[in-house]
C-alpha cells in the first residue's frame, strides 16, 4: 500500500463513493414519479366533479342544461322550507284555504326554469351568429387560397376583417398557425371552441380532405357552400314555423280570456244569487264554492301556459327546451291574471 492509498481521496478507493450512482438514480425515479402525480391530479380534475369544484362558474354556463345542477336543488329547498314555513305558522287549512302554496309553487317553478330559458336563449342567439358568419368565412378563405396564397397567409388576412362574433374564433386560429400549428389540427380547435353542430360538421370535412391531399380552395368552397345552404334551410324553416308558434300563444290568451269571462261573469253571478236566495234556489246553486273553481281554473290556466310553451318550442325551434321561455312567460301571465285581477 502506497501513501496515496493512505489518504482518501487522492489514490485510494473510497475517492468516489459506490453509492452516488445509486442515490441519483432513485432521486430522478422520485422526481419523475411526482410530476406524473401532478399530471394525474390535473387530469382528474379536468372532468367530472373536481373539474366542478376548480371552475363552477365555466361548468354551469357552458352548456345551458347544466345550470339545472342549482337551479333545481335551489327551487325544491325553497319549496319545501317555504311550505313548511307557511304550515307552522298558520296550520295546514293554509293549504285548501288560500293560494300562498300555489304562490310558492309558481316561485319555485319560475326558479327551476328561468336561468335555463335565459340561458337556452343565449346559447340559440350565439350559435345562430356564428353560423350565420361561417359561410363569408370559409369563402373569403378559399378566394385568397385561389390567388396564390398559402393557408397560414389566408387566415391571418382573414383575421384582419370583421366576422361578427365569429372574429375573436378566427384571431385565435390565425395565433395558433403563427406558432407553426399545423392547418388541420388549428381548424379542429378552432372547431372545438365554437362548440355548433354545423361547424363540427364543417371543421371535419376540412380536415379530412386536407389530410386526404385535395384541393384546400375546392374543399373551402364546398364547406361555405353546405353552411350556407344549411343557415338557409334553418332561417326558412325558423320562418314558416313561426306561425304555429303564434297560433299556441293565441291560443294560451284565448282559453285565458274564456276563463276569466266564466269566472266573472257567470261563476261570479251564482255565487251572488246563492248568497241572496237564502235556503232558497238549486242545491248546486247553494253550495257553490266560488273560490274552488277560481283556484281550479288558475291551476289549469297555469299548467296549460306551461305546456304550451314547451310545444311552442318543439315547433318553433325543434327544441322543447326552448320553449321554456314560453312557458316562463305564460306561467307569470296566468299567476297574475288570477291572483290580481280575478
Amino acid at each position: 500500500m502506497g501513501w496515496k492509498d493512505k489518504i482518501p481521496g487522492l489514490g485510494g478507493k473510497k475517492s468516489i463513493p459506490k453509492s452516488l450512482p445509486g442515490k441519483r438514480v432513485s432521486y430522478s425515479d422520485d422526481a419523475e414519479h411526482e410530476i406524473e402525480e401532478k399530471l394525474e391530479y390535473d387530469r382528474a380534475h379536468r372532468v367530472g366533479f373536481g373539474r366542478f369544484v376548480r371552475h363552477p362558474l365555466k361548468v354551469l354556463t357552458e352548456q345551458p342544461i347544466n345550470i339545472l345542477i342549482v337551479c333545481v336543488p335551489v327551487s325544491l329547498a325553497f319549496f319545501l322550507i317555504s311550505t313548511v314555513t307557511m304550515i307552522r305558522q298558520y296550520g295546514l287549512s293554509v293549504m285548501f284555504t288560500t293560494t300562498i302554496i300555489d304562490d310558492i309553487a309558481v316561485i319555485s317553478i319560475l326558479i327551476a326554469i328561468g336561468p335555463l330559458a335565459i340561458l337556452q336563449t343565449r346559447e340559440s342567439k350565439r350559435i345562430n351568429n356564428l353560423e350565420e358568419a361561417l359561410p363569408n368565412f370559409f369563402r373569403d378563405l378559399a378566394g385568397m387560397n385561389d390567388s396564390g396564397m398559402t393557408l397560414p397567409n389566408a387566415v391571418h388576412l382573414v383575421s384582419a376583417g370583421e366576422y361578427s362574433t365569429l372574429t375573436p374564433f378566427i384571431r385565435k386560429m390565425d395565433s395558433e398557425m403563427s406558432w407553426n400549428v399545423p392547418f388541420v389540427q388549428a381548424m379542429y380547435r378552432f372547431g372545438q371552441r365554437l362548440r355548433t353542430p354545423l361547424a363540427d360538421r364543417s371543421v371535419d370535412l376540412i380536415a379530412k380532405a386536407s389530410r386526404a391531399g385535395g384541393d384546400a380552395s375546392e374543399v373551402l368552397r364546398a364547406a361555405a357552400n353546405d353552411t350556407y345552404e344549411f343557415v338557409s334551410l334553418k332561417t326558412e324553416r325558423n320562418n314558416n314555423m313561426m306561425i304555429y308558434v303564434v297560433i299556441v300563444l293565441v291560443s294560451f290568451l284565448v282559453f285565458l280570456f274564456v276563463i276569466f269571462i266564466l269566472v266573472t261573469t257567470f261563476l261570479t253571478t251564482m255565487a251572488t244569487a246563492a248568497q241572496a236566495g237564502g235556503q232558497s234556489g238549486p242545491q248546486f246553486i247553494k253550495n257553490l264554492n266560488l273560490f274552488f273553481y277560481k283556484r281550479l281554473f288558475a291551476h289549469a290556466a297555469m299548467i296549460q301556459g306551461v305546456f304550451s310553451g314547451l310545444v311552442a318550442g318543439q315547433m318553433g325551434e325543434g327544441s322543447a327546451i326552448a320553449g321554456l321561455k314560453y312557458s316562463a312567460i305564460m306561467l307569470l301571465i296566468a299567476w297574475i291574471s288570477f291572483r290580481f285581477f280575478v
